[in-house]
């Protein structure tokens, strides 16, 4: 099990990059580059910050759904994470993959989640109930973020927050997108702002394959989810922050 003293001390560690300037922050880059990489998008982080921080031209659909990613995060890094942002940061981050009228908005149809071939990996909360869904975990973030938590129990919730997210699926797209950026602005709300540094987008693509085995574990159907069978998924979160050099 991961101990407070172990998160404690690399959480403290945690640094800024030399890269990061007042226009340009490295570790957003490499959130919303991975957190995209993770939903299909094949630029790579070499090319972003040549393009971010040094200026150089690529095709601008090359880039726009990651620099969209990019301002929902500074976005966060500005405000509370309240049931009203996260709608607002879901609307910046989905602005060239939703039409308008769905940006910010929960869906009104059913949701699948398909594997490669077709079949059918996952069925999501039901339409009429997503926003019922959703008050209830904005009531249960609202109580977190006004309680006194460990640094142990901080990540907890956080990952928590990230997997039941997830199984709402409330958004017709942009639902993992929003489901990482919501884990860490928790943390950064409970512990300031090196929670931007954890680089657990690129952990969770890197580990992509465990990343969704794991959410899977939990079963197909959202009325019978399993959450005695979320510690794999929950240690992910810790760990990126422990295993990183």
């Amino acid at each position: 099990m991961v101990s407070d003293g172990s998160l404690k001390e690399k959480f403290t560690s945690l640094e800024d990059a030399q890269l990061s300037n007042a226009d340009f922050s490295f570790y957003t880059s490499v959130a919303s580059v991975y957190s995209s990489k993770i939903e299909g998008e094949t630029i790579e982080l070499d090319s972003y910050i040549k393009y971010k921080r040094f200026g150089v031209d690529f095709k601008p659909d090359h880039t726009r759904k990651i620099d969209d990613l990019y301002e929902a995060y500074e976005f966060a890094k500005k405000n509370s994470p309240t049931q009203k942002n996260i709608s607002k940061a879901h609307a910046l981050l989905t602005k060239h993959i939703l039409t308008k009228s769905w940006q910010g908005k929960t869906r009104n149809q059913n949701m699948y989640v398909t594997t490669s071939d077709g079949k059918i990996e996952y069925v999501a909360c039901q339409p009429h109930e997503v926003a019922a869904e959703m008050e209830k975990l904005s009531l249960d973030l609202e109580k977190l973020l006004g309680t006194d938590l460990s640094i142990s129990e901080i990540f907890f919730f956080a990952s928590l927050l990230h997997l039941v997210f997830v199984k709402i699926h409330p958004w017709n797209d942009g639902n993992g997108r929003s489901a990482r950026l919501l884990e860490k602005w928790f943390i950064a709300d409970k512990l300031g702002e090196k929670a931007w540094f954890i680089q657990s987008e690129k952990h969770y693509y890197v580990e992509h394959n465990q990343y969704y085995r794991n959410i899977r574990q939990l079963g197909i159907e959202y009325p019978s989810l399993d959450y005695t069978k979320a510690l794999d998924f929950l240690l992910m979160l810790p760990n990126a922050l422990l295993n990183d050099k």
